[in-house]
């Protein structure tokens, strides 16, 4: 294991209250996908939103036949996301897959955990809250008679349904995973890394990222001041809910001791 990795891995077990653990290549190479997949989510979501600004900043259509044109570009964009997001993750699986095929031993009895104790009733609710609120944004903006912010309305329901059923699907792929660890100081890091990945899953970038849609366009309104509210106040729950919350060494262990 290289220096540089294992002081990455060093410094993750003392910052989750795990500093007696010794670092090994599993962890490693675990931590090292994930760092890898998150750089490139973040880089899918930049190339996203600039996509969708540049489509819908020239959706101003000339005739019904042209407006559907930024509409199938901009529906494009969040199904490529989608897939893209969607592949990330399991990408992280194989590799976590993989890793555990190494071991030259495994735990004999892995911890079955549900969604209450990994993710928590918090952040389950925050997740359904804001996307609830982009959901009644897109709604309420679909009867507005300008056609760029209907084809607008139509793309953030495309994205939102597209996300609410990705986010079920890795959720569930994250919890029932086989555990990847070789004794009890792995398992509980394997049970770290599924509070962060669910945690992870449920932070809402594109859900903030599809009603900002609607600040493209010469139609100004209460869509506007309400799409950055969305953001705004979302931001502060977030913060509210992280604070409130305990953090993942102690979730995880907390899970650990009702198994």
């Amino acid at each position: 294991m290289r220096q540089a990795d294992h002081t990455a891995v060093e410094q993750w077990l003392i910052q989750r209250g795990l500093a007696d653990v010794e670092p090994t290549p599993l962890l490693a190479t675990r931590l090292a996908v994930r760092r890898h997949a998150k750089l490139a989510d973040s880089l899918l979501l930049a190339a996203f939103l600039i996509g969708a600004a540049l489509t819908h900043a020239l959706s101003l259509p000339a005739d019904v036949t042209s407006s559907w044109l930024p509409l199938l570009a901009l529906a494009a964009l969040v199904v490529g996301l989608l897939v893209a997001q969607w592949l990330l993750g399991g990408w992280v699986r194989r590799v976590d897959q993989r890793a555990g095929g190494e071991l030259p031993r495994r735990v004999a009895h892995p911890v079955e955990l549900g969604w209450r104790a990994v993710l928590g009733r918090p952040h389950a609710a925050f997740a359904v809250a804001t996307f609830a609120g982009a959901l009644l944004l897109a709604l309420s903006v679909l009867p507005i008679a300008d056609a760029t912010l209907r084809n607008g309305a139509v793309v953030v329901l495309i994205g939102l349904a597209g996300t609410g059923v990705g986010i079920v699907l890795q959720l569930r792929q994250v919890l029932a995973s086989p555990a990847v660890a070789e004794d009890e100081a792995s398992l509980t890091a394997d049970v770290i890394m599924r509070v962060e990945d669910a945690r992870a899953l449920v932070t809402p970038s594109l859900v903030w990222s599809l009603p900002a849609i609607f600040l493209y366009g010469e139609s100004l309104g209460w869509w506007n001041a309400v799409s950055v509210a969305l953001v705004v106040v979302g931001v502060i729950a977030l913060c509210l809910v992280q604070f409130k919350t305990a953090d993942v060494g102690t979730t995880a262990r907390r899970a650990m001791a009702t198994r």
